[in-house]
């Protein structure tokens, strides 16, 4: 039956195949035998063996003809149609391929020719495809052509034809391999050629294509692709990593020469296992397990022990699945061939390199353990650098490597590569690398380094190494991890620490840490068991005393060890007063007029705000007054002498400043400013013509304390000098200083009334009546009501006299209400006596 009917289709078709062979036959003509053979063909239900029969005996030259050499493409694409068709039903058509093989060769391959329609080139191309998955092994005598077709096709401006060729491409591997490894490199320069195609399909679909042609070909070409494939990692398209994640996945499990490449190919699936889409880390992870599990059962007789025996470590990251072990050897016995590649490229130039390489170190850490060891030099070096990196992610990544060498590495090999780097220069990433290495580390295993670390982080080449922001701020970090892992075992190296801290909080620069210092110093105190970090400057006052005051004699205005002094005097509050004997002797020792000007100014700043909460401070435990006579004749005294320049202006201010405020609180008792008002008269008397208008007000309020004080046992002399420099402040710039100057006078008076010089002083007792008289009919209201009180005070030592000069000068003030007050007060003082 099936041979009737095809005889049948047969004499339908064999009139419009003579058509075809005519010469003269036109366009039209071809064209509509082509649609009345598609009819017959395609359009009507043959079975296989008929479409067979046919295509065999008829239809497959004069198609094939059709195909090569007209004109019409519409007839050329009938003619494709038809003999797809042909080639799809029925048995392999393997007698068709000494005619469809130099067809398509001629068709696709310049020079013999060159099929310009798109369409009708990826029909020819998939015409291949199905010739290849129809026939198989039986393509082997026309591979040379086959691969000449693709190395072609690979390239086509059309990118379905690309596309359309990888597949072919899968198809002529899978199908032949034991004669396709022999050629199989011809088409991997194509290959690579299209891989970074615009179109993501394409490149989706080369990629796969790679993957066929060298797992069935010649394993040898991975060198030739890997760098390109490790570039499609970086592909925006989700698609595409997941091909390459694939491709590697298949080739670490069938690639015959794999072991050869497993150094190569490892840390491209292990790059994987971070990217952003949760498909692709699956497949890495799934791939990376059958590899590791397919690698133990090969090589079951060397990790047999390790099989049997081996202890998981007491210390791992939380949260962190355990690779198995052989996932876990197979990365240890590549590192030493991974590591330094991929420290390279964790310092790259691009940007996207540095982060793809430091996540991928984790990874390999995390998977070689103790392994690591052996690596430790390149791995600090690498961390040092990759931790200065700009972008964040690149540093966060190398952080959390660091943090496996303290959980993997003995601190005894780790911290004494460390150590070496800080005997150096050290630099903020060494520092964050430390950091790391802590926060890594168990405490049990940390504790016997204990004190190794505290002394070598209070080293002055360490801690004060630099004042730059940032390496202060991973300083502080590394403390906190101290603190946070080692919790009360840090009581043994809590003198070290607090060294750091202060050094931390002196710096200018960091202030905004001081917040952040107090809240370290504040956990400090609470592993130690302690009330507050004021707990630990009560435990360490001494010692830090001690510590800054080594080189005090050789201070100059850059000494570190001054703003070290400032935190401890000013940050310890109460305590300061329980160390009063060795911070006086610094004071002594660097208050010395011969010693630097600035660095004098700053610590007089320091005592002068100490002084202002003498309770609070220096004098908590009350013992500051047993160290005044020091303060005044050994420190105060000798830097109120004048010298030129703005800086001993500065100086004068802030001694006068810190004798007003030891006068103010009155730790100064009456007894102790008789014992110093000789030293201090003079230069109190010069203060008040200094150009700092603080200086000379303070020196009026002194001047006025002194007075009531001692001013009964003044000499003549004293008395005189006095009044003098007092009576000039009344024409100061600044009101303040002219108030406190008539204050000043009106204690004066009270002084010399009960005083046995006043009969001598009556001459100067005019001649201040007739200043005072000008200071009355000042502009400034204040000021005529203070010196009205001066004179009123003032008027009982000498009342006519006083009446004499008002009345001489009474009508010459704009004011007089002022004169009249004065005489009706002198009057009612005079009637009172009587």
């Amino acid at each position: 039956m099936a041979a009737a009917k095809a005889a049948e289709v047969a004499q339908a078709v064999s009139r419009q195949l003579s058509c075809l062979q005519q010469p003269d036959c036109g366009r039209a003509a071809r064209l509509r035998a082509l649609e009345a053979i598609r009819a017959e063909v395609l359009e009507r239900p043959l079975s296989d063996a008929v479409v067979q029969e046919v295509f065999g005996a008829q239809l497959l030259r004069q198609l094939a003809r059709c195909v090569a050499g007209d004109a019409a493409e519409r007839c050329r694409e009938l003619a494709l149609q038809l003999l797809c068709h042909g080639v799809r039903h029925g048995d392999p058509p393997d007698e068709a391929l000494p005619v469809l093989l130099p067809l398509l060769a001629q068709r696709l391959c310049p020079p013999q020719g060159f099929e310009p329609s798109e369409e009708l080139r990826l029909g020819l191309v998939q015409l291949l495809s199905l010739l290849l998955l129809r026939c198989g092994a039986s393509m082997a005598p026309y591979l040379s052509d086959i691969i000449r077709i693709l190395q072609t096709t690979l390239l086509d401006n059309y990118a379905e034809v690309r596309r359309e060729s990888c597949r072919s491409a899968v198809a002529c591997a899978q199908a032949m391999p034991e004669h396709f490894h022999m050629q199989s490199e011809s088409l991997i320069k194509p290959l690579m050629q299209t891989i970074s195609h615009q179109h993501y399909r394409v490149r989706v679909d080369v990629i796969q294509a790679t993957g066929a042609v060298i797992q069935f070909g010649n394993g040898k070409s991975v060198d030739d692709v890997l760098s390109h494939l490790a570039q499609r990692f970086f592909d925006d398209i989700p698609k595409v990593r997941h091909a390459v994640t694939a491709v590697i996945g298949e080739w670490l499990l069938h690639l015959r020469d794999r072991y050869s490449y497993f150094h190569k190919l490892i840390p491209l699936l292990l790059g994987s296992f971070t990217d952003e889409i949760p498909e692709n880390v699956k497949l890495a992870w799934t791939y990376w397990e059958k590899i590791g599990l397919q690698w133990e059962k090969e090589n079951e007789d060397d990790l047999k022990d390790k099989m049997d025996f081996s202890v998981p470590p007491s210390h791992y990251p939380k949260g962190v699945a355990r690779p198995g072990l052989g996932c876990r050897e197979l990365v240890s016995r590549n590192l030493s061939k991974i590591l330094p590649g991929l420290c390279h490229d964790i310092t790259d130039w691009v940007e996207s390199t540095r982060i793809k390489a430091s996540q991928l170190l984790y990874t390999l850490l995390l998977h070689a353990e103790d392994h690591i060891t052996q690596h430790m030099e390149l791995l600090l070096r690498t961390l040092y650098q990759a931790c200065l990196d700009e972008e964040s992610s690149v540093v966060k990544n190398c952080v959390k490597a660091a943090e496996l060498i303290g959980t993997f590495v003995s601190p005894k090999v780790s911290l004494r590569l460390i150590s070496s780097a800080f005997e150096k220069t050290p630099k903020p990433s060494c520092i964050m690398v430390l950091t790391a290495v802590i926060r890594g580390s168990p405490k049990e295993i940390l504790q016997p380094h204990l004190s190794d670390l505290g002394n070598m982080l209070s080293q002055d080449g360490v801690c004060q190494r630099s004042e730059e922001v940032f390496y202060m701020e991973q300083l502080l970090c590394c403390v906190q991890a101290l603190i946070e892992v080692c919790q009360e075992d840090c009581k043994e190296i809590s003198l070290q620490l607090m060294k750091v801290l202060v050094t931390i909080m002196a710096i200018p620069c960091s202030q905004h840490l001081k917040e952040k210092v107090e809240e370290t110093m504040s956990s400090l105190a609470e592993v130690q068991q302690l009330d507050s970090f004021l707990s630990l400057y009560q435990q360490h006052i001494i010692q830090l005393m001690e510590w800054v005051s080594v080189s005090c004699d050789s201070w100059t205005c850059y000494s570190p060890e001054i703003l070290q002094l400032d935190v401890i005097a000013t940050h310890s509050g109460h305590v300061i007063g329980e160390a009063l004997n060795n911070f006086i002797l610094i004071l002594k020792t660097c208050l010395q007029p011969n010693k630097d000007p600035q660095m004098r100014l700053k610590l007089f700043t320091v005592l002068s705000q100490l002084l202002q909460k003498a309770g609070e401070t220096v004098n908590s435990q009350g013992l500051f007054p047993s160290y005044l006579e020091i303060v005044i004749k050994d420190i105060l005294a000798p830097n109120l002498q004048w010298h030129a320049g703005r800086t001993a202006a500065a100086i004068r201010t802030t001694a006068v400043s810190c004798l007003w405020a030891l006068i103010h609180c009155e730790m100064l008792s009456p007894e102790e400013v008789l014992k110093v008002k000789d030293g201090l008269m003079p230069q109190i008397i010069a203060a008040m013509d200094e150009d700092s208008k603080i200086t000379r007000l303070m020196a009026c309020r002194i001047v006025d304390v002194l007075l009531k004080v001692c001013g009964r046992q003044f000499e003549e002399d004293k008395f005189t000098n006095t009044y003098t420099e007092v009576l000039k402040r009344l024409d100061d710039a600044s009101s303040d200083v002219r108030l406190a100057a008539a204050h000043t006078l009106t204690n004066w008076f009270k002084c010399l009334k009960d005083s046995d010089v006043k009969s001598a002083m009556e001459g100067h007792i005019e001649f201040l009546y007739q200043e005072l008289l000008i200071h009355l009919d000042d502009p400034d209201q204040n000021i005529q009501n203070a010196v009205l009180e001066v004179l009123k005070e003032g008027s009982s030592l000498y009342p006519e006299l006083l009446v004499k000069e008002i009345e001489a000068v009474a009508h010459k003030h704009q004011t007089p209400v002022f004169c009249n007050q004065l005489l009706h007060h002198i009057q009612s003082a005079k009637e009172s006596a009587l």
